[in-house]
Order: structure tokens, then C-alpha cells, then sequence
């Protein structure tokens, strides 16, 4: 039985068999793409990075929204030229490519170097989940080994290839890691595009490719995804690797194996980067394996010989995606870490009660989103492209319902995490929809010419409309943030130096432990009541900011207990006691806030989901005198006082 792939732009060609080629690019081709496009989208990236943070624009203004609209018009402009009318295609293919390679670059960086040129820091400062981003990317900067991004001598538990690459990233320039989150986090971002655009450039035809990649950047950048940056990546890349695994599963001969390692690299990737991702990347495989079965049954072939040749393939991926995985997740299984209690799930945001429906918006973006979705529903029993798209749109639905079927056992599925995705699947199904329009509206009106130029203008304006919207609306929360928060200096991008700021008291906080203890950070593990202490210096912690992010063989909820504990004792010497006999290294340094009745606080924190906000900080007041002994070191730092065991053992 052979189907017929539409392809937009317009010829049509037979769905792969035994006698035609799977990929439209060969091995060699594709990893010379990948390497020279990353190395092209590194270097530009920084490059313009560098230009944007010479602007030196104080915030308060509306000069970068204007520079960076100004900057994205050109860019599509340019893209979309390329793109419409014909002439592009006789170009050289290094200058098509070269070209593709600087617009999706450009497209990117920008978007997030001008917004944040008036500061250091990175979309939503070193705010909510920034603390805990931070933290691990100081970690990683002042050792290469994979280590737990706050308790001394764990296993890793959040994945941390990401933050690992970013620490030799830091390396490389110099940096520390909190300062190098940022310029890191935009070259991600650029990055992702040109990938993007290499891997759909192996299922479809190259102006579709780049069509793609576009629309999956403002997509991603509608629903700031790059403001997760170790996410976004697989995010962009997973419709044309799940096309990919489309052909490969349906293809009836021998499957050249590079196609089998590059899925598998995937999905590994995505287990050391975001845990959530390949869960979701294997159950699109698994599906579209069993929708292969399905179908090649239909069409009359025998069940065992189509099962035999589908399992060796996802064998094949999945021990490709198992052994990268165990690079992060290895030590972290060996030490027992699967069976502890783990509350990572345990979040229910608003949008993760409602099913996302970006179709709906009243918007050049809902518009293209809703032309993708009547799209994938006419074209999905012809288009392989059309079917791979639905399908992942299909599963994120499904993923929601069964997130909100897990409450019923106290947990979720964090559904909302796949909001970009269906975003991302809907904008690019839109994408391809108005091609396949502009290609057959000549043939109606038998004039092609000003369909061209109707597409072009109505192109142009649609992407600067939704990228105005992104600098506007969705970036303006986390850039204002990014500018109000505290470098580790007491400054921020405002130029606000307040007393009444915690972070105004970052830099006497670090020099008074570095004086008190005459140990680098490293060596000290910290009980601290300002949380960002550990943002800007790698102290080992005693206890996780938030559980959700704390490691499962860190015995959160004991550690807890033990902090109270330690509040409940009788005299310094019996709180001496307390520390020595703890189950855990106990912290050498504390850091702790003056209370209005004289006692000295420390935040605990614990899971109340399903509230919205599922957090509870109590404080646990410690009477000053605990700190007595002459075994204590004590002084005070504004509102905080800072207090060193001197008789705590060096960590090991």
C-alpha cells in the first residue's frame, strides 16, 4: 500500500519503501550541518551578544523594545524574501545555508540580548527556580564533576549535563557561574534554531525546513520557553526527530543505523538535560511504533515479521538513550536514590488546570495556530508531516488528562511544561498550512506573482506583530525582574543600592564567612536565610531552598526535623551536641535572620500541594544564647547574623 506525501511548494512524492532514500541528507552531510551550524550559531551568537550589551541603554526605557523590533523586521524581511519568491534558490548552497544559519542565529539572540543589555542577569533575575539554576551553574563552574547541585556528597539527582557544558562555558571566558548563565542561556537559544532547522532539513525540503524553524522560535518565544534554557532545546528539535522516527519505523528495508543513533542521541540527551522531555520522547516512539503496527497489519502484512523488525529498532534506540542517560542518572540509581520519596511532581499551576488552546487567540499567532490545527486535521491521512504533528499534539492533550487523572493519587504529570510543545507543533502545522495555500492559490487565480507578494507582506507583518507581542508582553515580566534583582555586589541594573534589600547585603554576607571561617566556599556547608547566598557562591547547603527541587537521598523532611531540633536545645553546649551527632554533615556556617523578639530565624520549607502555591516557610527561632560557647563565632550583617561553628571537621 503506498500513501502520498504532499509537499508544500509543489511536487508530491511516494512515502519512503525499500528502494528510496529515508533522509533527504546522508550521514556525512548531516553531522557537517550540525557541527559547522552550532560552531556558526556559537560565535555569532556571542558576537552579537557582545554588540548588544555595548548599547549600554539604562532600563526605564523603550529604546531596546524599538531596536529589537527594528532588528526582527529586518531579519524576516530578509528570511521571508528568501523564502517567497524563487530567485534565493539559484544562490550557492554554503550562501543559503550560511544565510539560514545567521538568520535564525540573529533572530534568537536578539530577541533576548537587547531586551536584557541593560543587565547581567538572565530572563527572571535570580528570582523563583533562577535561585536554584544559579546555584547548580556555580556548582558545576568550581568543579567538573557531576555532584548534587546543593548537599555535600550525593549523587546528582536533576539532571546536569546542561549545567555542565555551562560550567566549562564559564571556564572557557572566565566567569563565575551565576555571571555566565546569561550569555550561556542565549546561545542555547540560538543554537536550538540552527539545529532545528539541520534536522527538519533531513524530512522535508529546505525553504520548509527554515519556514519551520522559524515558526518554532516565535512559537517557543510566545511562551518564553527559552526562560528554561536546558528545556527549550529539546523541545525545538522534537517534531522533526519524531518525523524522523516516523519513517524510520515504517521504512521496510534495512534502515541505515545513523538514523537509529541520531533518535537515540535524542532522547539521551534529553534524559541528562530535562528528565520530563524524554519521558514524553519515548512515549512518542512507543505510539508511533504502535501505529506502525497497526497499519502494516492492515495493509496485509504478518504481525510477527512487522513486531520482530519495530522492536529491533527501538532496542537499538533505546540502549543509545539508556547509556547516555546513565552518565547522569547512573550514580544517582546506584545509590539507591528511585526508591526515596520525591515531590518534584507536586505542582498544579493555574494553566496546568486547562487544556491548552493557543488556537483561540484572538491574534496573528492564534490565527496561525488555528490554520495549523484545521491543517493537520485535513492532511493528516496523506501528510506524513501532517500526521507525526497531530500526533504530538494528540499526546499532549493525553498528557494533560492523565496529569490530571495522577491527583487522584496526590501527584501530576507537570502538564504544564508542555504548553511551548503544543505551541510549538500547532505554529509549525500553521507554517506548512499557508505554504500549501501560497502554493495553490496560483492555481486558481493563474496569476503567481501577486500571491507572492500578498504572502510576503502578510508574512512579514504576522512575524513582527507576534514579535512584538513576545518583547511586550511575554518577556517583560522576567526582563523586569532580570533588572530589579541583585548582582552578589549589592547593586542592580536600576543602580538601587537599599539596605532594605537582602541582596544589598550579599557581598559583607560572603566576606564575613570567608573572614570567619578562612575557608574557601567549598569548604563550608551553609544553613542560610537568604536563600540567593548559594545563587552567587558555591556553599554547599544544608538543606534545599524549595523540596521540589531537593534530592530524594537527601532526606528532606529529616533534615527539617533536625533543624528544629537543634531550635529545642537547652544550651550551647547541648546545641553542640545536637550537630555532632546529626545524621547529616551539619553546617558549619549559619546564616540566619534577627527576628522583632530578639531570636535568630531560619526559613523551613514544606510541600502543601495541591495548594497553588504548594509551600509552607515556617521560621524556627534559635534564642541567641544557643550561640554561646566559645566554640561560636558571631556577627552581625544587617539584618542577618552570621554565625561559625569553629569546631566543625573540615569537609571531606
Amino acid at each position: 500500500m503506498t500513501s502520498t506525501l504532499a509537499r508544500p511548494g509543489g511536487d508530491t512524492a511516494t512515502e519512503p519503501g525499500k528502494h528510496q532514500p529515508l533522509t533527504r541528507l546522508g550521514p556525512g552531510r548531516t553531522l557537517t550541518e550540525l557541527v559547522l551550524g552550532v560552531v556558526a550559531a556559537v560565535v555569532l551568537s556571542l558576537v552579537l551578544q557582545f554588540g548588544a550589551n555595548r548599547l549600554r541603554i539604562d532600563p526605564g526605557t523603550y529604546v531596546p523594545d524599538a531596536l529589537v523590533n527594528l532588528a526582527v523586521a529586518a531579519i524576516v524581511v530578509v528570511l521571508f524574501g528568501a523564502l517567497v519568491y524563487p530567485r534565493a534558490a539559484r544562490w550557492p548552497l554554503w550562501v543559503r545555508l550560511g544565510g539560514s544559519w545567521a538568520a535564525l542565529t540573529a533572530l534568537s539572540t536578539l530577541l533576548l540580548a537587547i531586551p536584557l543589555q541593560g543587565t547581567r542577569f538572565f530572563l527572571g533575575g535570580s528570582s523563583v527556580d533562577n535561585t536554584f539554576r544559579l546555584q547548580y551553574m556555580e556548582r558545576l563552574t568550581t568543579s567538573a564533576g557531576l555532584s548534587d547541585v546543593n548537599y555535600h556528597g550525593l549523587a546528582a539527582y536533576y539532571p546536569g549535563g546542561w549545567f555542565w557544558l555551562g560550567g566549562r562555558f564559564a571556564n572557557l571566558l572566565g566567569l563565575e557561574g551565576w555571571a555566565a548563565y546569561k550569555p550561556y542561556s542565549i546561545t542555547w537559544a540560538a543554537v536550538s534554531g540552527v539545529v532545528a532547522f539541520v534536522l527538519w532539513s533531513l524530512v522535508v525540503r529546505r525553504r520548509m525546513a527554515l519556514l519551520a524553524s522559524v515558526a518554532t522560535v516565535l512559537a517557543g518565544f510566545v511562551a518564553v520557553a527559552p526562560e528554561e534554557p536546558y528545556a527549550w532545546p529539546t523541545t525545538a528539535w522534537l517534531a522533526p526527530i519524531m518525523l524522523l522516527a516516523w519513517r524510520v519505523l515504517r521504512f521496510r528495508g534495512r534502515v541505515p543505523a545513523w538514523t537509529l543513533v541520531l533518535i537515540g542521541v535524542y532522547l539521551g540527551f534529553s534524559a541528562v538535560t530535562y528528565t520530563l522531555h524524554v519521558a514524553f520522547g519515548v512515549a512518542a516512539v512507543v505510539l508511533l511504533a504502535l501505529i506502525t503496527l497497526v497499519l502494516a497489519v492492515r495493509a496485509g502484512e504478518p504481525a510477527g515479521p512487522v513486531l520482530k523488525r519495530l522492536l529491533l529498532r527501538l532496542v537499538v534506540i533505546g540502549v543509545i538513550t539508556a547509556a547516555l542517560a546513565l552518565i547522569t542518572w547512573g550514580p544517582f540509581i546506584l545509590a539507591g536514590g528511585l526508591g526515596k520519596p520525591n515531590v518534584a511532581a507536586h505542582f498544579l499551576p493555574e494553566i496546568s488546570a486547562y487544556f491548552p488552546m493557543p488556537f483561540t487567540s484572538v491574534n496573528p499567532f492564534g490565527v496561525l495556530c488555528l490554520a495549523g490545527l484545521i491543517w493537520l486535521l485535513l492532511r493528516a491521512r496523506r501528510d506524513p508531516v501532517a500526521f507525526v504533528l497531530l500526533v504530538l499534539a494528540a499526546l499532549v492533550y493525553a498528557w494533560f488528562a492523565l496529569s490530571n487523572l495522577a491527583l487522584l493519587v496526590r501527584t501530576t504529570l507537570l502538564s504544564f511544561r508542555f504548553i511551548v510543545t503544543v505551541d510549538v507543533v500547532l505554529a509549525v502545522a500553521g507554517a506548512f498550512a499557508l505554504a500549501e495555500l501560497v502554493r495553490a492559490l496560483p492555481k486558481l487565480t493563474g496569476r503567481a506573482r501577486p500571491v507572492r507578494t500578498v504572502a510576503f507582506v502578510l508574512a512579514v507583518l504576522g512575524a513582527v506583530s507576534v514579535s512584538q507581542t513576545i518583547v511586550s508582553s511575554s518577556l517583560k515580566n522576567v526582563v523586569d525582574t532580570a533588572e530589579s534583582d541583585y548582582y552578589p555586589d549589592g547593586w542592580n541594573a536600576n543602580f538601587e543600592h537599599d539596605p532594605k534589600q537582602d541582596g544589598y547585603w550579599t557581598p559583607q554576607l560572603v566576606s564575613t564567612i570567608a573572614q570567619l571561617t578562612g575557608r574557601p566556599p567549598t569548604g563550608n556547608i551553609v544553613l542560610s536565610a537568604h536563600d540567593r547566598l548559594l545563587s552567587f557562591e558555591p556553599y554547599w547547603g544544608f538543606q534545599q531552598t524549595t523540596p521540589h527541587y531537593a534530592n530524594p537521598l537527601g532526606a528532606y523532611a529529616q533534615r527539617n526535623d533536625e533543624i528544629r531540633s537543634w531550635a529545642t536545645a537547652r544550651s550551647s553546649a547541648d546545641l553542640l551536641a545536637r550537630l555532632r551527632a546529626n545524621p547529616h554533615e551539619a553546617p558549619n556556617v549559619f546564616v540566619l535572620r534577627r527576628g522583632n523578639d530578639g531570636k535568630l530565624l531560619a526559613p523551613i520549607t514544606s510541600d502543601t500541594f495541591p495548594r497553588a502555591v504548594p509551600l509552607r516557610v515556617d521560621e524556627v527561632g534559635f534564642a541567641p544564647e544557643l550561640f554561646a560557647s566559645r566554640e561560636f563565632q558571631r556577627r552581625d550583617v544587617g539584618p542577618f547574623t552570621v554565625i561559625v561553628n569553629t569546631s566543625a571537621s573540615p569537609i571531606s
